[in-house]
């Protein structure tokens, strides 16, 4: 796969020029769709996905009209059918074939359908072909075809996976062929195939490059909405972050809508995706004044509002659960961590809450679910109590996820809770959850209560790096009393790993001078503390 795209669902340009209405927001076309998940996340880290079961992926596998053919076929020429030196069927048993797969009075087209089947069960070796000792050249179904007809998942996804990826190679070579070089003399042959091949390596990239978009649109889509038009997936592909697309940036989304619509069309033919193609009546069929062949017509009211089915003359565009099985394959083998929701099932409680820490932002709610469906509820909420410990830098973190997943475990977590009222770093968490469900349990002492305010503070400025309104609004409420001297003056002295950061924080952050002049200065006595203890 190609390396991650320039944009996510979040950062959508503004209009589109061509195909594209040039009254148009292409947030029409995308609508309502993108979640709220802040697209920086994914530069470093693939967002996961849930992922059906292997039996369940292998059965949809199986449903492709495509693959559906192949294995017919295979099945049909069993124990064994003549061919011709190259491996071809004759011309009779092409006719049969293509009755074999439902065209009841074969016609030219339905013989080209067919034998296009017979190519793709020869290159996956469903069928092989060979030489008898008496010279003949006979096909055989080849040694998967009986776990591939049983459903066994390995063997059906593996086949469906080599189809996949010899489409998406196909794919890329078609949309990079120009018939004029093809068909070019031999004296600029050597030039000519230079330029296809370079062509088939962008159409490649191209094609990578949205296939990888796509994958990060369904991981952050709702359910029901990961279908994507067509202008929007080239714009997220064409427009930098946080920019809006100029008069050439409008022309590069036309042109890559245009490249792509084939391939995603080739692509779909083997269930990678769910697509409706381009409109054909978008494009202008004359020459002339109203514009040349290509480009695109004024055939959309732009006196009203784009609707849904105005959205899809523009084509759409839908990785389905093998699309995204396939294209995780890809970027596991490019070197990508693509996770699955679930990954860290089988991970003690400390073991969890570090990998939430570290990369948690995307998935941290499905996973922690994931990992709590597989344990008795007394147990999880003694393994997240034990992972919530500690004084490092990201122990504010752990504990933040801890205390999510108690929240799912509810009033079965409280006994392992309240065991924890006493305990040094869990003593706040653990009051402040208890009273917040109604318990009879007393207010945390001063100086605990200090300690939480802290690490609450600490938990949101490092999973947010401090963007956002999450830390402002913290800021605004905090405690503060009439006297921000005498509030502060307590707080540089609580021994938590961040208090300088909180405290730098409140003093850049804070609305009221007073209370940040105060917090600075606290700030200030609270690193020089951390020098003298360090």
């Amino acid at each position: 796969m190609a390396g991650r795209s320039r944009n996510t669902p979040d950062q959508q340009p503004s209009e589109g020029e061509g195909l594209l209405p040039a009254d148009y927001d292409l947030a029409d076309l995308y609508g309502a769709q993108s979640g709220d998940e802040d697209p920086d996340d994914t530069a470093v880290l693939i967002p996961p996905i849930t992922l059906p079961s292997d039996a369940e992926l292998a059965a949809a596998a199986l449903a492709v009209p495509l693959i559906s053919r192949v294995v017919a076929l295979a099945r049909w020429i069993a124990p064994h059918r003549e061919v011709d030196e190259h491996g071809d069927l004759g011309e009779a048993d092409r006719v049969r074939a293509a009755r074999l797969l439902g065209a009841e009075d074969p016609d030219e087209d339905d013989v080209v359908e067919a034998m296009r089947a017979w190519a793709l069960a020869c290159d996956l070796d469903l069928v092989e072909t060979g030489t008898t000792d008496e010279g003949t050249h006979v096909a055989i179904p080849g040694p998967d075809l009986a776990a591939v007809e049983a459903g066994e998942p390995a063997a059906v996804l593996g086949l469906w996976f080599e189809a996949a990826e010899l489409v998406r190679e196909l794919a890329a070579e078609a949309e990079s062929v120009d018939p004029e070089v093809v068909e070019g003399g031999p004296d600029d042959d050597g030039e000519a195939l230079a330029e296809v091949e370079d062509a088939r390596e962008q159409a490649a990239e191209i094609l990578d490059e949205a296939l990888h978009v796509l994958y990060e649109t369904t991981a952050f889509a709702e359910p029901g909405a990961e279908t994507v038009p067509l202008g929007v997936l080239a714009a997220l592909l064409v427009v930098p972050d946080g920019q809006e697309p100029d008069e050439e940036m409008l022309g590069e989304i036309t042109d890559l809508m245009v490249v792509l619509d084939p391939m995603l069309g080739d692509l779909a033919e083997l269930g990678l995706v769910e697509h409706r193609p381009i409109d054909p009546d978008l494009f202008e069929e004359g020459e002339g004044e109203a514009g040349a062949p290509g480009e695109a017509a004024e055939v959309v009211d732009t006196d009203r509002p784009l609707t849904e089915e105005d959205a899809a003359r523009f084509g759409t565009v839908r990785l389905t659960p093998l699309g995204q099985y396939a294209v995780r394959e890809w970027l596991l083998a490019d070197g990508y961590d693509a996770p699955l929701v679930g990954d860290l099932a089988d991970q003690d409680g400390p073991a969890l809450l570090r990998a939430l820490a570290e990369n948690g932002q995307l998935f941290a709610e499905p996973e922690l679910k994931a990992w709590l469906a597989a344990r008795d509820p007394r147990d999880a909420a003694r393994e997240l109590l034990a992972g919530a410990r500690g004084r490092d830098v990201q122990s504010p973190v752990r504990r933040y996820y801890c205390v999510l997943g108690l929240g799912e475990l509810g009033e079965d977590a409280a006994p392992l809770v309240r065991e924890a009222v006493d305990d040094p770093e869990l003593g706040g968490l653990a009051r402040e959850w208890l009273r917040a469900r109604g318990a009879d349990v007393a207010a945390a002492d001063r100086e605990v209560a200090l300690w939480r305010v802290i690490d609450s503070m600490a938990a949101v400025m490092l999973l947010t790096a401090g963007e956002g309104g999450r830390l402002q609004a913290l800021v605004a409420d905090l405690p503060v009393t009439d006297n921000p001297a005498s509030y502060f003056g307590e707080v540089w002295r609580v021994p938590h790993p961040m208090t300088v950061e909180v405290l730098e924080a409140v003093g850049e952050l804070h609305l009221d001078r007073k209370v940040a002049k105060e917090a600075r200065r606290a700030a200030v006595r609270a690193r020089s503390l951390r020098g003298q203890t360090g």
